[in-house]
């Protein structure tokens, strides 16, 4: 008990001494604001007006949300285009013929072109043949000092494949493609291992390893791996299918994805490339937006006691927005994105399944909530802000309600975005190097005043 005390008091001491260095960083580590005007800064690389500065060419993805018309710039419905194709093209061309989506636009993403039939075929071969894992890697890696973040492990993870590859550093187009076809078949993979991991060991849950099944598509493998007796629905797997689809690819400025140009840039290999993208990925402000619009909702499920009262859901929002209630950010989750301005295409496309999933799961009181801060958090936002410009419901908004009802953990939740978007950053790496110019550096300037060195027995 005398050590465990001396413990405690030596962890107040260093705390205390922490918040002192911290207090320290605060007061010489802020820049007068008005400096970012006075040199033109880029702040987070967009000019005034929310556009993203101009870095780069790619022809992989591509989002519309204006027009010019007579000169002037217009809001318009949101477009999205893989390789050139509308988002809602591919989609009802898969879903018209009752297929799975994700592995063909895997397949047009990274090579540019709609596959047919017997290379699709040969393709979803090829991803089954990758979807496993090395001997020992789920007993060394995934379960040995497991994470409760399944991002942090997932990162761990594909850094740690670097040593089970024979030729890992190797940047020939041939061997990147190779890489990044066996990560895009299994980081799904490590994603459900990793939890089911870390609910045994954290939690004393009964632990389930399930083989993947090589004649099913990536979004019926997942359900397959996660659910003790394997089981799921039709309805089930295809919107599961859709959200990957969905959240594939969204071109080069996001910033995972510019986070995988740069990365790529310096010259490095595809797993720490990968990986630093998926800590990019891990943020709040990019793939973990749609855990904290679920939770928003079991927020606000228990504060507003009639789901179909707008005065009642107004209010709420208001006093998100005035930081009173829930994280006290000021964000209405969901709501507004830093491209779309009118629509999302990908919140269009998926709330119809949504929709579709709420009367099989009986949770349609819910989605109709979901419909009503959809339809009244815009007002509510423009009333509190005196803001002229539009904003509608992102992808986020919907896909959280989705995970949620096809039970997937919240854990899970970022990890099925990184799933679905190592199709985009993988694309995007192979442009990065067959495109290869300089690395990517962009210019910071110094706006410290200068001074002189102080001997240590004069300070």
């Amino acid at each position: 008990m005398i050590i465990n005390e001396k413990h405690n008091n030596t962890d107040d001491k260093l705390t205390l001494q922490i918040n002192k260095y911290a207090d320290r960083c605060v007061n010489n580590s802020c820049i007068d604001p008005m400096l970012y005007d006075k040199f033109n800064v880029k702040r987070g690389l967009r000019e005034k007006g929310g556009k993203g500065v101009l870095t780069g060419l790619t022809e992989i993805g591509d989002v519309h949300s204006f027009e010019v018309i007579d000169g002037k710039t217009v809001a318009c419905e949101g477009q999205l285009f893989y390789r050139g194709i509308d988002i809602n093209e591919i989609v009802e061309g898969f879903l018209s013929e009752k297929r799975f989506g994700f592995e063909e636009v895997t397949y047009l993403l990274l090579f540019g072109e709609l596959p047919n039939p017997k290379r699709l075929e040969n393709f979803n071969h090829v991803l089954a043949e990758y979807r496993n894992l090395p001997s020992s890697f789920v007993r060394d890696i995934i379960m040995k000092a497991t994470s409760k973040d399944m991002m942090n492990l997932l990162a761990k993870s594909v850094l740690s494949l670097y040593s089970w590859d024979s030729n890992p550093d190797d940047t020939s187009i041939s061997n990147v493609l190779r890489q990044s076809l066996s990560l895009i078949a299994r980081v799904p993979l490590i994603s459900v291992y990793g939890y089911h991991s870390m609910r045994h060991y954290h939690y004393g849950d009964n632990l389930h390893i399930i083989n993947p099944n090589p004649m099913l598509s990536t979004a019926e493998n997942i359900l397959r791996l996660l659910r003790p007796d394997s089981s799921y629905t039709e309805l089930e797997a295809r919107i599961l299918d859709l959200a990957l689809v969905l959240h594939a690819e969204h071109g080069g400025g996001n910033n995972s994805t510019f986070t995988n140009h740069v990365v790529s840039s310096s010259g490095t290999d595809t797993y720490s490339a990968i990986a630093a993208s998926l800590c990019s990925l891990k943020g709040p402000k990019h793939g973990g937006a749609n855990i904290k619009v679920k939770h928003m909702f079991d927020n606000m499920k228990e504060t507003v006691n009639d789901w179909n009262d707008d005065e009642e859901i107004k209010n709420y929002l208001k006093a998100i927005l005035d930081k009173r209630i829930f994280d006290k950010s000021g964000l209405i989750y969901g709501i507004g994105h830093a491209v779309y301005v009118i629509s999302d295409p990908r919140a269009k496309l998926l709330k119809s399944f949504t929709k579709k999933l709420a009367k099989e799961k009986g949770r349609m009181e819910e989605f109709k909530l979901y419909e009503n801060v959809e339809r009244l958090a815009p007002e509510v936002i423009s009333k509190s802000h005196s803001r002229t410009k539009s904003v509608s419901a992102n992808v986020d908004f919907y896909s959280g309600f989705v995970y949620s009802m096809l039970g997937l953990p919240d854990e899970l939740y970022t990890p099925m975005f990184a799933a679905a978007r190592m199709a985009g950053w993988s694309a995007h790496r192979i442009e990065e190097i067959i495109n290869a110019g300089k690395i990517i550096r962009p210019a910071y300037k110094n706006v410290a005043r200068k001074t002189s060195y102080v001997p240590l027995s004069d300070r």
